[in-house]
């Protein structure tokens, strides 16, 4: 075989291996550029699902707390009707 044809045979392998080198770095690339935009898009649903549930919470704490006013309430007119009620043996 000639020594031209060896030579060319040798370039036309390393431009092919160069090839998928860089196809197989790009890939790669596009890859990780795929998965952050998936992380992004899975932080921005979990800081919305976050300002969601403190609303609730607060929602929740506040008619927790209306609550347990109207049985503090609710307490105190037993004990003035237990105060009133003339059958109510002391």
């Amino acid at each position: 075989m000639d020594t031209w044809l060896i030579i060319v045979i040798i370039a036309v392998a390393v431009i092919v291996l160069a090839g998928v080198v860089l196809g197989a770095r790009r890939a790669q690339a596009a890859r990780v550029e795929k998965r952050r935009g998936e992380a992004h898009q899975l932080r921005s649903e979990a800081g919305e699902r976050t300002r969601r549930a403190q609303e609730r919470e607060a929602l929740a704490e506040e008619q927790a707390e209306r609550a347990r006013k109207e049985r503090e309430a609710a307490e105190a007119r037993l004990e003035r009707a237990d105060e009133v009620d003339p059958d109510k043996n002391d």
